[in-house]
């Protein structure tokens, strides 16, 4: 039992959370040693900041936050529903996220913090560009929810309770692609150092393209005569 996913959603979110993966280990590797899928840790490192009075880093981690905030708002403008649904303009906003990665790598190695900003807004971008379909949540830059899911499932499984198995599978799914994008992106920042960004900006690219291929022949055999 559980919700129906169709293969592009499968697909599209296991590709989203291993560029995820890359993004967020190569910004913790780079110099400012800053994450940058999800919010929790660098709110928790502001309010350290704000508490020891280290303008300089309250105002980057702050930077951050708001870049993450600008990216989902972005997203907000240009599809309109936090749902999931084939015809939505996701193909749009791949692209501009694809753009931010590439853009952030130049600022990245000349060790500009408006290079972390730019890949906190792709991040923020992507993480709101898909966050439901029928029910199941999609999160593909961070984890919590994920392991959240998984954790209620065993309770669920413990108790005799039926599983809503699609939706442990794609958290399963999640959590292996933000691994092993994870690391990969290690592997790569070891070898290319930033360049390795062009990577997951050339990946979300890729999910951009194939996802209008994909409506377009959609399309098509919707017009055809049954």
């Amino acid at each position: 039992m559980g919700v129906y996913l169709p293969r592009w959603v499968w697909i599209g979110a296991g590709s989203l959370a291993c560029v995820a993966g890359m993004v967020n280990v190569i910004g913790y590797l780079g110099f400012e040693h800053q994450a940058v899928t999800h919010l929790t840790g660098t709110t928790s490192l502001f309010g350290a900041a704000l508490a020891s009075r280290d303008t300089r880093a309250a105002l980057h981690l702050l930077g951050v936050v708001a870049a993450f905030m600008a990216g989902a708002a972005l997203s907000g403008i240009i599809i309109q529903d936090g749902n999931v649904r084939l015809g939505r303009r996701y193909g749009v906003t791949l692209t501009i996220e694809a753009i931010l990665l590439a853009l952030a790598v130049p600022m990245l190695r000349h060790q500009q913090i408006s290079g972390a900003l730019m890949a906190a807004m792709a991040c923020g971008l992507q993480n709101a560009m898909a966050t439901t379909y029928s029910g199941a949540v999609v999160r593909t830059t961070h984890l919590s929810g994920m392991f959240t899911d998984l954790g209620i499932g065993l309770g669920h499984a413990l108790r005799g309770l039926p599983l809503q198995k699609r939706r442990l599978l794609l958290c399963g799914l999640i959590i292996a692609c933000f691994l092993a994008g994870g690391i990969a992106g290690a592997m790569l920042f070891a070898r290319i150092g930033y360049n390795a960004l062009f990577v997951p900006a050339a990946l979300t690219g890729a999910v951009g393209i194939g996802y209008v291929i994909y409506r377009q022949w959609q399309s098509i055999q919707g017009e055809r005569p049954a």
